[in-house]
């Protein structure tokens, strides 16, 4: 039999109900000939109930036990699960990322999976029942438990997905799928029905948090569809795969619906970041190493940098340098460029928690030229002045004043044509 794999985030088994509805689904597809493998996430809000607690014994707990205790959420939910499942007469055991053969690295709070052996879940599947893993977990070399940070279980179960050579891992959430923009910012935004790895990966990447970017990464390594997918809803939502396998979907569907599918567009989606600061380093010494310097030392204290724009004084012997960090690193960020733009004799350091982001995704803008001049004009015409560009092959990101980020959204989204459908 060919295997599915499920994976369920917190507020889909944020209670007995939801759990009972998830155990519904799952019977039907079991019912329906597959093999069914699970992951679910803790319930609700339970990790971060779990943290409030730790903070109330200590201010720096040791990584250990943190590990120990976030990993409980997850083994509540999975036992809860199974259970429904056996009620309904449908056979079911919960088995811990350790106990399903998820191998880690030896790092607390943040690993990586190394491997996943198969022995147990290959035998509890030939006995029959439906395996339900915990997510976001599994163990060290020493037998430690160990999490895999935030978004985990969506990396766990992909991770499962393609040891076990699923045919597709469906992870249920409480979105429909994967739209053109934020329906929130933009309610005429449209769903789409596939998307490639490249720009869901960027689209993760920069503000939307419908799924989270280890797990397709996860997935474009392995070739693994992803399905995502209304937890409360029987539609289909978004496919999540390689552009061979988008053709050939195309293809196949373009075929039986009679030529009406999805056309092919510069741009698949708009992220918007609002979670963003922008610092700059004036007057640089314009000589090798200079930049090295201030990006390591960056580095070294953990400050993950985004964007990074240098611009040339006319006498050739200075610059500007502008980078963007997240929001909640701008303090420590500012210190540390400070520190170094002493060092370096610089002019002095600017900072501007007032930003956001606003990025076009799509691979076909590497077909298409005019996209950048496009989405400029669109802004000029809105009023909205550009701070710092950024491109690449299927990307172009423009830092704009934060009250504007979700009104250049909007007015991007209509200038693209993007809630059309073909």
């Amino acid at each position: 039999m060919e295997i599915i794999v499920h994976k369920y985030g917190g507020t889909s088994v944020g209670t007995p109900e939801k759990i009972k509805s998830v155990a519904q689904r799952i019977k039907k597809v079991r019912e329906a000939g597959f093999e069914v493998v699970v992951v679910v996430s803790a319930m609700g809000h339970t990790t971060d109930e779990l943290i409030d607690l730790m903070q109330k014994v200590t201010d720096s707990p040791d990584p250990r036990e943190y590990d120990m205790l976030v990993s409980t959420g997850e083994q509540v939910s999975a036992a809860l699960l199974a259970m429904a499942l056996q009620a309904m007469g449908c056979p079911a055991v919960s088995l811990t990322g350790g106990q399903a053969g998820v191998v880690t690295e030896d790092i607390y709070k943040k690993a990586r999976i190394k491997e996943i052996k198969l022995d147990r879940l290959k035998k509890e599947l030939k006995s029959g029942k439906v395996v339900v893993i915990t997510g976001f977990q599994g163990v060290d070399s020493h037998g430690d438990i160990i999490t895999i940070g935030r978004g985990g279980s969506d990396t766990s179960a992909v991770a499962i997905a393609a040891a076990l050579k699923a045919q597709v891992c469906e992870i249920f959430t409480d979105v429909d799928g994967v739209y053109t923009t934020d329906p929130r910012i933009v309610p005429e935004a449209r769903k789409l029905r596939y998307i490639s790895y490249e720009e869901m990966l960027e689209l993760a990447s920069l503000g939307a948090q419908v799924l989270h970017p280890r797990s397709v990464e996860c997935a474009s390594i392995y070739n693994m569809v992803i399905h995502l997918r209304h937890a409360q809803k029987d539609i289909e939502g978004t496919y999540i795969m390689s552009p061979e396998r988008i053709l050939d979907s195309l293809d196949a569907a373009r075929d039986k619906e009679g030529g009406k599918m999805e056309k092919k567009e510069a741009v698949r989606g708009i992220a918007l970041d609002e979670n963003i600061a922008k610092l700059g380093i004036l007057n640089v010494p314009d000589r090798p190493g200079t930049a090295a310097k201030i990006f390591g030392t960056l580095a070294k204290e953990k400050i993950n940098v985004d964007m990074i724009v240098q611009s040339i004084h006319s006498q050739g012997t200075q610059a500007d340098l502008a980078f963007t960090v997240d929001r909640p690193e701008l303090k420590k960020a500012v210190e540390i460029a400070e520190r170094v733009a002493k060092e370096l004799q610089a002019a002095g350091v600017v900072a501007d928690s007032d930003v956001s982001k606003v990025s076009l995704v799509g691979i076909g803008m590497v077909s298409q030229p005019g996209t950048a001049a496009k989405m400029f004009e669109t802004l000029s015409d809105a009023g909205i002045n550009i701070q710092l560009i950024t491109t690449s092959e299927i990307k172009i990101s423009c830092v704009v004043k934060a009250e504007q980020g979700k009104k250049a959204v909007q007015m991007l989204h209509k200038a693209f044509g993007l809630e059309k459908v073909a």
